[in-house]
């Protein structure tokens, strides 16, 4: 995922294999992963989350499932 992503994974990042398989790292098979903005929280918190959500991955097509195998 990091060679996709060009960086390092950030600590809240995950990744997850669509087929359960987890030394198969095509990146057909992978998918990044992030946590949910957790019950209760404020309106104005939430906006700055979505807006730094869309700065950190803008021009990102990481979940393709048409993505190239290069394994």
């Amino acid at each position: 995922m990091e060679e996709i992503l060009g960086r390092h994974l950030s600590s809240d990042e995950t990744v997850h294999h669509r087929n359960g398989v987890r030394d198969d790292n095509r990146p057909r098979n992978l998918e990044l992963c992030i946590p949910p903005q957790p019950t209760g929280v404020r309106v104005q918190d939430a906006v700055e989350w979505a807006r730094e959500i869309l700065r950190r991955y803008e021009g990102l097509d990481v979940t393709s499932r048409n993505a190239p195998d290069r394994r």
